[in-house]
């Protein structure tokens, strides 16, 4: 007999248009379909935590969204994929998780002081009840499904730390009901800049796009900062302090060293070295976009992809629940 897949979610928040910053986890999460027993997640209650202002574009936004999901290689017939809002036992295994986690485990999270930071500098307070437990609200995403594995970025690792704890918790307080998930860290997964240097974040409004066309990728790259101490063409570059060579080493790595060598010379200028960023990215753009298209031709397409999506997610989100009422309250 083969042996049980485990069981992975994920997800994403449907704040705006998703980014090459995000390619290689949806490259990721397509490769982990055929090893997994998949739970992909439109995480719209976490959208609200940083951007409960903006709740009437989520819908706009989680079609786009999962258009760039199937485009890029989602299978909804070899992966769950649902709105977090629409299976409400999420938000039941929250509010009793609420009760027996103490404030200080959330308190201590490393992205909630630095988000409160960054986007308070942007004009956002986000000094809510919903963002301070908003890791729990993810864990809660998680052992719903009693998930063991949970593919996240480095910076990720101290959510997965609080939901194993979360947890184990739960399993001495009451009896043994969830797994401890473990962090999957995509040793692939390419760390870009923004054009502004920065981290890139739909948050930041400094990102390429996956759906982007010619004309925005090429006003994008044109918008990525270069050696700041190169003056004219001719005259020697930098390339380790360039935007766009950072992009090169992921997306034109096989001619990097000419790159590379040409710019410490002075032989290419920064705008003919952008132009062939922009037409390296549209060479690998066009596929996903064309399939994008096709995606959002299809009408209904995507809520039928939902509704199947979370019919299959709230049947397993259901039957934990089962044990976790009969685990507190007998």
């Amino acid at each position: 007999m083969a042996a049980a897949k485990g069981t992975i979610l994920s997800g994403m928040r449907p704040t705006g248009r998703l980014h090459l910053g995000h390619q290689s986890v949806l490259n990721n999460w397509v490769r982990l379909q055929e090893q997994y027993n998949c739970f992909y997640a439109v995480a719209d209650w976490h959208a609200l935590t940083t951007g409960w202002e903006e709740a009437k574009g989520i819908g706009k936004n989680t079609e786009e969204m999962v258009a760039d999901w199937l485009a890029s290689g989602l299978d909804p017939d070899k992966s769950t994929i649902f709105r977090q809002s629409r299976v409400l036992e999420h938000a039941e295994l929250h509010l009793l998780f609420s009760m027996i986690i103490p404030l200080s485990w959330l308190e201590r999270v490393p992205t909630y002081k630095d988000q409160i930071q960054k986007l308070g500098e942007m004009g956002k307070d986000i000094n809510t009840y919903g963002f301070l437990g908003y890791p729990l609200l993810q864990a809660a995403d998680i052992l719903v499904y009693k998930a063991n594995a949970v593919p996240v970025g480095e910076d990720q690792l101290p959510h997965i730390e609080l939901t194993r704890e979360v947890a184990r918790r739960f399993n001495h307080l009451f009896k043994p009901v969830f797994p401890e998930p473990q962090g999957i860290v995509n040793k692939e997964t390419a760390v870009l800049p923004g054009v502004d240097g920065a981290k890139m974040s739909k948050s930041y409004q400094n990102y390429v796009s996956i759906g982007a066309d010619p004309e925005e990728i090429k006003r994008n790259v044109n918008l990525m900062i270069t050696d700041p101490g190169r003056i004219r063409k001719t005259d020697p570059g930098n390339p380790d302090v360039c935007v766009v060579h950072k992009f090169h080493r992921i997306y034109n790595a096989g001619v990097l060293e000419g790159i590379e060598t040409d710019c410490r010379a002075g032989s290419i200028g920064c705008v003919a070295c952008k132009k062939q960023l922009s037409s390296t990215l549209e060479q690998q753009l066009a596929p996903i976009r064309e399939r994008r298209d096709q995606v959002l031709a299809k009408k209904g397409y995507i809520e039928e992809v939902l509704q199947a999506g979370e019919d299959k997610a709230r049947a397993a989100a259901g039957k934990t629940m089962e044990e976790v009422r009969q685990a507190i309250f007998g």
